[in-house]
């Protein structure tokens, strides 16, 4: 049997509009995956730019830098705003870099990222330069 020329198949009168409302439901749930995907990404990202600042403050404090020039380097490396704290033994040096972020840019939603690093002070370096 072939279909004749316009005949449209039934829809049965309960389910008119459930893809709108199906709809209605899950972009709203899309959107919070987004923004917990982008939340996540920038987390994450300041936590290796504060490891790589760690590792490049301690790298310089073992070389015998002045405080001043470590905390700068760290600095660089370092999200907006990061602390960076230099502690020293008789051989090694620690670089402590904090940062607060806001991973959902505007709102006051905020986030503590911190990473250290220790590196042995190199032979002949004089403590802070």
């Amino acid at each position: 049997m072939g279909r004749r020329a316009g005949h449209r198949p039934s829809v049965r009168r309960g389910e008119a509009g459930m893809v709108t409302a199906e709809t209605a439901v899950v972009l709203p749930v899309l959107m919070l995956v987004l923004v917990g995907a982008v939340a996540a990404v920038t987390v994450v990202g300041a936590q290796l730019r504060c490891v790589d600042a760690a590792r490049e403050g301690a790298r310089a404090a073992a070389r015998g830098e002045e405080v001043a020039t470590v905390v700068d380097r760290a600095g660089r490396a370092a999200p907006a705003g990061a602390r960076t704290e230099v502690t020293s033994t008789d051989g090694d040096v620690w670089v402590t870099v904090t940062a607060d972020i806001s991973p959902l840019g505007p709102l006051p939603w905020r986030i503590t990222v911190e990473a250290d690093a220790v590196a042995a002070r190199e032979p002949g370096a004089v403590p802070g330069g």
